[in-house]
């Protein structure tokens, strides 16, 4: 009689292990899975971004907006492409069909002010840098790319409700809002990347 309960409790254990190893092996499998399809949707990101955005990502003031700090510690090239990504990302999740040319060019010019308005040279723009620097993209970008109504209106209206005049395009309204996502996680430094910031 002990014999057999005791039998049975090492099936049952037996049974318990093989359940938590079976598990484990799931696990392992499911986040393989996950982390196999990050890497295809990376790669696809930047497929997009290369094959919309080329001309932006090699030019030179694009890199050397390298060096200015945008939020936290990402610098604002970085913060550009972080918001391009985001931004397709966004209209995949919401279902919203839209030009991907339009949102990825107009994404990566949003913040091509061209200057580190953290420093003691901008300081009285400084302080009213949000209102002002989607102008000062708008029009650095004019002069270095042919833009159509839409990615000036995603330039000009990322900001909003600063700016006051809503965006008039789904792609600026999308911008928009992967902008405002992307600066809290580089605010809160909940990013990936980003550099350390020289005082």
């Amino acid at each position: 009689m002990k014999k057999d309960k005791a039998a049975k409790q090492r099936k049952a254990a037996r049974k318990r292990w093989m359940r938590l190893i079976k598990k484990q092996i799931s696990g392992k499998r499911k986040s393989k899975k996950r982390s196999l399809e990050k890497k295809k949707q990376e790669k696809r990101l930047k497929e997009l971004l290369q094959q919309y955005g080329t001309d932006i990502l090699k030019s030179d003031n694009f890199l050397k907006s390298e060096k200015y700090i945008q939020h936290g510690n990402v610098s604002v090239m970085r913060h550009s492409i972080s918001v391009a990504k985001h931004s397709l990302l966004l209209a995949k999740h919401l279902g919203i069909k839209c030009n991907k040319r339009d949102l990825i060019r107009g994404a990566l010019l949003h913040d091509y002010f061209l200057y580190d308005w953290h420093s003691k040279e901008h300081a009285g723009l400084h302080n009213l840098h949000g209102f002002y620097h989607p102008g000062i993209a708008l029009a650095n970008a004019k002069k270095e790319y042919r833009l159509n109504r839409r990615q000036s209106d995603i330039i000009k209206k990322h900001m909003w409700p600063l700016t006051v005049v809503p965006p008039g395009y789904k792609e600026a309204w999308i911008v928009s809002a992967a902008d405002k996502y992307c600066s809290l996680m580089e605010t809160l430094h909940l990013h990936r990347g980003g550099k350390r910031r020289k005082r």
